[in-house]
């Protein structure tokens, strides 16, 4: 690997997070606002081939894995395009997805041997599904999370956890595990602009930890060896065929072994998902201009924590993460 991905604190950047549309047919309260987002014109969103020749570039910079986001990713037309020509890199590809509309593209998925996804589901209540997310969809996607692990796939379940709504599925979270060869990784509540984030109502991973602990004897919760640059503390009860897993970006960020960089739909380079400042890549690739310069400038001005707000008091300042983009325009 060259220096192009490497960060002043020596960090490399080897995952790409990918942002194919700032669409989604959901509406989750703590990714978009209730009265949703200005949504950019066509012509502003990377069209395949664009978002091809970008990820060509950082693969061979260095990047050996690409991760699919939105919105929601599978809502784009062009979405089995997108994955051919992924596919075609040397680079290992991966979804992150509601799951409303993933039955429709199983042949597709298997074709380009994608075999990693991640589904997001915040709840077992179909109410507080509907809450949640302002729609009525969660049997489907419940029966499409089993779809995929009845056909091989490996699944992980993303939940945010929100005090008061949702801590209180903590135990029948895991109890999925005991049957599902999946992982469940709980995501403390983030802020970004526009989802009302409250230090307050946010559930920790001490907190996690000591209803699990509380439910599961001690002795039955073994701590997993995590993969390199993990985001996720993995975990598994003894004799289950899943396991759970916590990310904890709020109270024990894993900012020192971060190897993650942002594109989001429009072509802006986040060098951190916190981050207020964003390197526009797609003019200049629409212009015929290097965009490798650029990249590198936004890795080195990459902060050694969370954009920068190194302690939970400066992330409890509005002022400072309402500068960011909303979820759902960044990309998960």
């Amino acid at each position: 690997m060259n220096n192009t991905l490497t960060d002043s604190f020596k960090r490399k950047h080897t995952y790409l997070r990918i942002s194919l549309t700032e669409r989604c047919n959901l509406r989750c309260t703590y990714c978009m606002p209730a009265e949703g987002i200005p949504l950019l014109p066509k012509s502003h969103i990377m069209a395949y081939d664009e978002i091809y020749t970008i990820a060509k570039t950082f693969v061979d910079n260095g990047v050996t894995k690409i991760r699919l986001t939105g919105g929601e990713p599978l809502i784009r037309k062009d979405i089995p395009v997108i994955l051919e020509k992924l596919a075609s890199l040397k680079v290992e590809v991966a979804i992150t997805t509601n799951g409303i509309t993933i039955d429709r593209h199983l042949d597709t998925l298997k074709k380009y041997n994608i075999r990693n996804i991640n589904v997001s589901l915040d709840t077992l209540s179909e109410g507080k599904f509907k809450e949640i997310t302002r729609r009525n969809q969660f049997q489907k996607v419940y029966q499409n999370i089993i779809l995929l692990v009845e056909n091989g796939f490996n699944v992980k379940i993303n939940a945010v956890l929100i005090k008061d709504f949702n801590e209180d599925e903590i135990i029948d979270f895991i109890e999925m595990t005991k049957e599902l060869p999946i992982s469940f990784r709980f995501i403390e509540f983030m802020p970004f602009d526009g989802n009302k984030w409250d230090l307050k109502k946010m559930v920790s991973y001490a907190e996690i930890m000591k209803k699990v602990t509380s439910h599961f004897s001690e002795e039955t919760v073994e701590r997993l060896q995590d993969a390199e640059n993990d985001t996720s503390k993995n975990y598994r009860i003894k004799g289950f065929k899943g396991r759970f897993a916590i990310i904890s970006s709020v109270t024990n960020p894993f900012c020192d072994s971060c190897n993650r960089l942002r594109l989001t739909a429009d072509g802006k380079l986040k060098n951190c998902l916190f981050s207020a400042t964003e390197s526009d890549i797609l003019t200049s690739l629409r212009a015929g201009k290097s965009i490798e310069p650029i990249i590198q400038k936004a890795v080195l001005g990459k902060f050694k924590v969370r954009g920068g707000m190194d302690t939970l008091k400066k992330l409890q300042e509005p002022k400072l993460h309402s500068k960011n983009r909303s979820m759902i325009a960044i990309g998960g």
